[in-house]
């Protein structure tokens, strides 16, 4: 795929609104254009994304604040103002559009376009009476008397619950406006070092912008109010999967059973005992407000009860010589979860759409003995990726600090990793997932562009 905007310096500015979550991913398909991107993100915009991210992917520093200077003592929004070809403000909520209406700076974003006579785009999301409201209709007006590109912004849900317009345009059409804006303009400063300074990545930034659930720790199953059937679990290979990722860029859940350790301190945490309240946990965390994919993806590191008493004693039972339990199964989670993503029914016909964008999905298999069964499972449990691993083996059972893994993928690759720890384990599965996650991307991102045109009605 040709890069439309190879050699071009973007300006991207966020402003406060709940679809701010969704620059990280246009920043990702402006970079795939060949962009270099600088940020600037207006201090309500950090409320809903953070720096990090954003600096991981564009490899500059990030603006917040008009005061801040670069390292070489240059202002930070006054050289993106003056070597950027392009900005683009997305998505821009009605404050904003009114303070740039009426030339108020007092952010970063209105700052830098204010001192700018590079081209601007205008990609608008608020709620429905808020975007059809008379002022926030002068105010678009005026930003389009101002040579200003405006993006209507789309119909369908909105964060309010209502549906109707307001949604933040889709993301392939923000980018196409750019190319079409720059299509006849030469690129202003072509030399890096009248650029904002690019900074050195981390290692580990392939995760930057994404969101990774995961689940840890074992599940408990109650026999009565005092006892119930668990596991060996510890919850160390699911805390060093979610540590991994938060130090990978990512925003992480973490869905806790029981576990021994402590949980990251940068991780939302949603705690769950039994496999029925895990399995509500995933359910409730599977689909995003408007309906799309709730995680990019899903590691399932917990170690989830094959049975539970059929049914619970309301109270303490009695000591006695002998006790006989009824056993059922407990629902395969990770099987149910996928059918949920690729939109079929508990048969395998698909009754319903799949989920958008497609989450991976991990799963892990402790096994004693062998791993011969760990294909079938991973046939069965249609996932992408499975981690098996030989409990039984010294050093690579529950509690230990280090595993010996190996990771099996749906095209039929595998990877027998060596005894390591599990850290090391974490971010062996990571780098697939980052892979995998990418190679959706460019998939998705070639579909949109590759589609005809369509004749006009």
């Amino acid at each position: 795929m040709s890069e439309r905007l190879a050699g071009r310096m973007i300006g991207l500015g966020v402003t406060g609104s709940i679809a701010a979550y969704k620059a990280v991913e246009l920043l990702r398909l402006l970079r795939s254009e060949g962009a270099d991107i600088a940020v600037m993100l207006t201090p309500a915009a950090t409320q809903f994304v953070g720096p990090l991210s954003f600096r991981a992917l564009s490899r500059h520093p990030i603006e917040t604040n008009v005061l801040d200077l670069l390292p070489d003592g240059r202002i930070g929004h006054i050289v993106i103002a003056d070597s950027a070809d392009a900005i683009v403000v997305a998505p821009a909520t009605a404050h904003w559009l009114a303070a740039m209406a009426t030339g108020l700076s007092g952010d970063v974003v209105t700052a830098t376009c204010l001192a700018s006579s590079a081209p601007v785009v205008v990609a608008p999301a608020m709620d429905g009476d808020m975007w059809t409201h008379p002022a926030t209709t002068a105010n678009v007006a005026k930003l389009r008397s101002f040579g200003y590109a405006v993006i209507d912004p789309d119909v369908g849900p909105l964060a309010s619950g209502q549906s109707g317009i307001g949604r933040l345009a889709e993301l392939p059409a923000i980018v196409d406006a750019v190319v079409a804006l720059l299509a006849d303009r030469s690129i202003r400063a072509s030399d890096p070092a009248a650029r904002p300074p690019v900074v050195a990545p981390g290692r580990d930034a392939d995760l930057a912008g994404r969101h990774v659930v995961v689940s840890a720790g074992g599940t408990r199953e109650a026999i009565d109010p005092v006892r119930y059937i668990g596991n060996r679990s510890t919850g160390k290979m699911g805390v060093a999967v979610a540590e991994a990722a938060l130090d990978r860029g990512a925003r992480v859940t973490l869905i806790a059973a029981d576990v021994e350790v402590t949980l990251p301190a940068g991780a939302t945490v949603i705690r769950v005992e039994s496999t029925a309240d895990l399995r509500g946990a995933l359910l409730r965390v599977t689909h995003g407000a408007d309906g799309s994919a709730g995680y990019d993806a899903l590691i399932m590191a917990a170690a989830v009860s094959d049975f539970r008493p059929l049914i619970p004693a309301e109270t303490k039972l009695g000591r006695t010589e002998t006790l006989t339990l009824d056993l059922e199964a407990t629902p395969d989670l990770l099987a149910e979860i996928a059918r949920i993503a690729q939109g079929l029914d508990s048969e395998g016909a698909v009754t319903r759409d799949p989920l958008q964008p497609r989450p991976i999905l991990v799963g892990f298999a402790a096994e004693t003995g062998s791993l011969d069964r760990t294909a079938e499972k991973l046939r069965r449990k249609r996932v992408d990726l499975i981690v098996a691993n030989d409990v039984a083996e010294a050093g690579s059972g529950f509690g230990t600090d280090t595993n010996r893994a190996s990771i099996l993928a749906a095209d039929g690759a595998r990877s027998d990793l060596p005894l390591q720890s599990k850290r090391a384990v974490a971010d062996a599965v990571l780098d697939r997932v980052a892979v995998a996650l990418d190679e959706r991307d460019r998939a998705a991102q070639t579909d949109a562009t590759s589609e005809p045109a369509r004749e006009p009605a």
